[in-house]
């Protein structure tokens, strides 16, 4: 199998069609990346989606954990990944609070 090469200029991205919604990698993620969007085409209603790429800080915890291998993570020798930041984290926990979806009223804290 040949090594997966990450698109330019792109920290984090999925493969929708391996991935099966299950929201493990919403969760595991410490920086607010990534959230669950309305899909009404995906089995169970959503799919995962990458709502803040500057903000992954590279510790791919969601790739470790994607029991699908649907989600990826480039090299820090391609990518200069963020510094884990206080509006990173509480983006993460508003995502968790909500169902693992970025609440549409989130703003971000400056």
């Amino acid at each position: 199998m040949a090594a997966m090469v990450a698109p330019e200029n792109t920290p984090v991205w999925v493969n929708t069609d391996r991935c099966k919604a299950c929201d493990i990698c919403v969760d595991v993620c410490p920086a607010g990346v990534l959230s669950m969007k309305q899909e009404p085409r995906s089995v169970l209603g959503a799919m995962i989606s990458v709502i803040e790429p500057g903000a992954c800080i590279g510790c791919q915890e969601c790739e470790l954990s994607c029991p699908d291998f649907a989600i990826y993570v480039a090299e820090r020798k391609e990518f200069k990944f963020a510094k884990l930041t206080d509006s990173s984290k509480e983006r993460q926990e508003a995502i968790i609070n909500n169902g693992w979806r970025l609440p549409a009223d989130y703003k971000e804290a400056n």
